[in-house]
């Protein structure tokens, strides 16, 4: 066994890691206060091919495993989860399907430049009474006379406030099984609705849209068959539950190396604080829950990126590293005291953004009883 990174895994770490340090670090607090998209750093990646590491060369992509997108997305998110949060998005979730299934016009007119950073894609599945329960979706997908009618809501749409293209998951078909349509903004129909307010990842804006009779054209069903959405999505879910549990090691060592930074320099009864026992169990409960979330993350990446059976490793990577990275940033804010309270220094602000690792890609719950039933299966 090798658990080392390859060597272009390396030098992307490496490449990320310096973007973190002298791009994201020094204006993560300004990006957090401005609750608004961070364009410019998100532009940046996009130069520097984030947005394609897992496409193909075709479509500007640079054909990428997913190891290498996790390292990357570390990176990102120990310097700030909201760019972390709309890059996740848009190189994985809000492009993937058009990759998939769009075709030689979508790809040309908005894949490539949404994979250059140029234009902004999301996907919308959740609604207000489905969210893991993909059976309880009710936006309804009518067809007429060349193309459908969306009607209905869906909410906590990642990036619509700034969306370029939405990829809508709606009934159709006599059976109203799942399918998949791509809607542009500018489509009559198409309301996207103010921000939602949340208690982190400020610069990620979130918001509901409404489907109101919005004209698809048949060009825009991307699915290749009415009702086979849920089947293309499963493809997708175990990669989003990795990439999820890679943001969540972002968060946990950003909150860590502040923590380690802190204790090294507050003073009390004379000694730095790093020399009391008590905040070096700390220490020492939080980079070993790192690692051991590290390694879970990894492997499942390196299970898919072999072809191999990968889906319940994803749940238990995404699973344990969003939930060691909650105690990690709560024991960082402990170390730091008042401190760790105060908007002035970062662990307060990793602390309130990892709280979104434990809801992307699955609750704990949902992922749970999906290792149960693997387990039992077994």
């Amino acid at each position: 066994m090798n658990f080392e990174l390859l060597n272009e895994q390396a030098q992307i770490q490496e490449t990320f890691a310096r973007f973190c340090d002298e791009q994201i670090v020094p204006n993560a607090a300004a990006i957090d206060e401005a609750h608004a998209f961070p364009r410019e750093l998100f532009g940046r990646l996009g130069a520097l091919g984030f947005f394609g590491m897992r496409y193909p060369a075709a479509v500007g992509g640079s054909d990428l495993d997913l190891v290498s997108l996790c390292v990357a997305l570390e990176e990102i998110a120990r310097g700030s989860m909201s760019l972390a949060g709309c890059a996740t998005m848009q190189s994985l979730m809000g492009t993937k399907f058009l990759e998939m299934l769009g075709g030689p016009g979508i790809r040309e007119r908005l894949l490539i430049p949404a994979l250059r950073g140029e234009k902004i894609g999301c996907i919308c599945m959740t609604e207000p009474d489905a969210g893991s329960d993909l059976a309880g979706i009710a936006t309804s997908a009518r067809k007429v006379e060349g193309g459908y009618r969306l009607k209905g809501r869906k909410i906590w749409v990642t990036s619509a406030p700034v969306a370029d293209f939405f990829t809508v998951f709606a009934r159709a078909g006599d059976a109203h099984k799942l399918t998949i349509f791509l809607v542009e903004r500018n489509f009559d129909g198409m309301i996207v609705g103010k921000a939602i307010p949340k208690m982190g990842v400020w610069a990620l804006p979130t918001s509901e849209l409404a489907l109101d009779d919005c004209f698809v054209p048949d060009s825009h069903r991307l699915s290749h068959e009415e009702g086979d959405g849920e089947t293309h999505l499963r493809k997708l879910l175990a990669e989003v539950r990795i990439v999820t549990g890679a943001l969540a090691l972002g968060g946990a060592r950003g909150a860590l190396e502040e923590a380690i930074r802190y204790s090294a320099q507050r003073k009390q009864f004379g000694k730095p604080i790093n020399s009391f026992q008590a905040v070096q169990i700390k220490l020492a409960e939080m980079a070993t829950d790192l690692e051991a979330a590290r390694r879970l993350v990894h492997y499942a990446a390196w299970l898919k990126d072999a072809g191999k059976p990968h889906h319940r490793e994803a749940a238990m990577a995404k699973l344990f590293a969003s939930e060691a990275a909650l105690q990690i940033c709560d024991k960082a804010a402990r170390i730091l005291a008042s401190y760790g309270y105060s908007m002035e220094f970062p662990v307060q602000r990793h602390l309130r953004d990892i709280r979104f690792t434990l809801i992307g890609g699955g609750t704990s719950d949902i992922l749970k009883l999906i290792i149960a039933k693997d387990v039992a299966r077994a």
